[in-house]
């Protein structure tokens, strides 16, 4: 039969209906539209978006006529500031590849990612050097520094460049190529937190990153020139995207170096905040502020948090205070946030506490993620939607990574049978919301039964004196394994071993309570993350009677 579908002839790709996707197209679009809104407040530095786009594209320049060309990866270690912002632009625009570094890491592993991501070029704000500096003379091989001096420590390094000379030497004229040549080039590398041997790389694509700014956006309801403050940093998951998000949006950076109560306080006061992201310790920070770092304001400030579950008396705390959580989930392997808790109207009628359980549950797909699944891991079968069969929580779409960097066994492990496993164990309820109960190496099996150590960790968060918390199996000769809980309390609590314990079985059974509770400040990524791997190492060499 003879073919007349009509959409098989002349509707084919042309420039003038199809273009690579690349986030950078938002500041190109921001800077000619509010070129003198205001875009970044780093310390006494202001920057518009027209003074942003500009030294963007001169840092593209410098960089290209420093070598720099397609695939070839830019690292950058700096505090949240201007300069980290403007690499999450100028690198990209040069072609190059985006490593931001986590700057709390070792310099061995600051040495590792260098050599394992190839850099030719390294950023290096002078806050950062000391540790910069012993990495770089671990390598077997010269590179290219640019230094950023911060306002209070000059250049340190010899033969460095200085950044803003670096950036004088760029043209903002010069013929850039505004879009890559395919979306599915890798814009940037981040590197997982290694926490079982050396970091893996995860490489992203145009299209993934393009695509999550706006899902922030869409997920958040996100309004035009929100004044954003950068608690999360911006080298972890390239901020969740939102670099991209906030030059989408035109809104207002504030880079915070340094993070504690009195500057969270002090920045929403002082600039009118009304969005900023972090980890459950953020919320911490705020609630356990003292009151002379506390200051008052009126209106409503939105945060996203993500990493565990956020504990209910914590979110109540928060709602209290005046702030409006949004709980999100995803990994390093997903651009960062690709599940929200989306709230529903119907749920304005519940009581507080009500509204609090439905919060804490990481909820739905992104609007930009294709799918998400509790699967189980050995048959890809989905489990029953009754918030009790536990299964692996499962992602597929667009803004899943490319894969790992130099690893083709890790990614195609990652991504057997179609999906990316996340080694995160959860339940589907019967409204389709996901909630996770563990990651699959935190669960507790005692006696046979399965604990999730995040139920007992919001057990322990429901307690006035605990300010965090982490629960870990501790081997025991009956029952194979009891949990072990590692808590910081407020200051001059006075609570005792056996009434916390005491206070655990009155809130959950029995079984599911600690048999061994340290008091101590625990170990944090510098995401705010509580570092599980060291408590367990910590909680083999406990000796105690259980």
């Amino acid at each position: 039969m003879k073919n007349n579908n009509p959409y098989l002839f002349n509707l084919d790709k042309c420039e003038a209906n199809y273009t690579p996707l690349t986030p950078v197209s938002f500041l190109t679009r921001t800077a000619r539209t509010y070129p003198d809104y205001l875009a970044v407040i780093d310390g006494d530095t202001q920057k518009t978006w027209r003074e942003v786009n500009e030294r963007v594209r001169k840092l593209a320049s410098a960089l290209i006529n420093l070598g720099v060309s397609k695939n070839q990866t830019v690292s950058i270690i700096a505090p949240n500031s201007l300069s980290i912002f403007e690499a999450h632009f100028g690198i990209p625009l040069s072609g190059g590849v985006l490593n931001a570094i986590n700057t709390r890491l070792s310099p061995r592993e600051i040495a590792y990612i260098i050599e394992h991501a190839r850099s030719e070029v390294f950023i290096v704000d002078t806050e950062c050097m000391p540790s910069a500096k012993e990495a770089l003379s671990k390598l077997n091989r010269e590179l290219t520094v640019i230094e950023v001096p911060s306002s209070d420590i000059g250049i340190s390094l010899d033969g460095a460049l200085n950044y803003e000379e670096f950036l004088s030497s760029g043209d903002p004229n010069h013929e850039l190529k505004e879009l890559p040549e395919d979306e599915w080039d890798a814009i940037s590398l981040n590197y997982t937190s290694g926490t079982t041997g050396n970091p893996k790389g995860v490489v992203y694509h145009y299209r993934g990153a393009y695509l999550n700014a706006l899902g922030n956006i869409v997920a958040w309801e996100m309004p035009h020139h929100p004044v954003y403050l950068w608690t999360l940093p911006m080298f972890h998951c390239n901020g969740w995207c939102f670099p991209w998000t906030m030059a989408a949006v035109a809104g207002v950076n504030i880079c915070l170096r340094q993070i504690h109560s009195k500057s969270i306080f002090d920045a929403i006061v002082d600039h009118g905040v009304t969005h900023f992201c972090g980890a459950p310790v953020v919320m911490g920070m705020v609630i356990n502020a003292q009151e002379d770092e506390k200051r008052t304001f009126s209106h409503q400030v939105n945060m996203m948090t993500a990493a565990a579950p956020p504990p209910s008396a914590v979110l109540q705390s928060m709602e209290s205070a005046g702030f409006s959580v949004t709980h999100v989930y995803g990994l390093t392997e997903t651009y960062g946030p690709a599940v929200i808790c989306a709230w529903k109207n119907e749920w304005d009628k519940l009581d507080d506490q009500q509204k609090i359980e439905k919060k804490s549950r990481q909820g739905v797909r992104y609007p930009v993620l294709e799918d998400l699944k509790i699967l189980k891991p050995e048959t890809l079968d989905a489990v029953a939607s009754d918030g009790q069969e536990l299964g692996e929580t499962m992602f597929r779409g667009n803004i899943v990574m490319k894969g790992y960097l130099d690893d083709p066994d890790a990614t195609q492990q990652a991504f057997a049978g179609g999906w990316f496993h996340s080694g995160d164990l959860g339940v589907m309820h019967d409204d389709q919301y996901i909630q996770l109960k563990d990651r699959s190496k935190d669960i507790i099996i005692s006696g046979g039964e399965n604990i999730s150590s995040i139920e007992v960790e919001n057990c322990l968060y429901a307690h006035a004196d605990v300010i965090a918390a982490a629960v870990v199996a501790y081997p025991d000769e009956k029952w194979g394994e009891v949990p072990c809980a590692f808590v910081e309390l407020v200051a001059d609590s006075a609570i005792s071993e056996q009434e916390l314990i005491d206070f655990c079985k009155s809130q959950i059974a029995r079984y599911k309570a600690p048999r061994i509770i340290i008091f101590q400040d625990l170990p944090k990524t510098s995401t705010g993350k509580i570092q599980k791997f060291q408590l367990r190492e910590q909680a083999k060499s406990i000796s105690r009677c259980t």
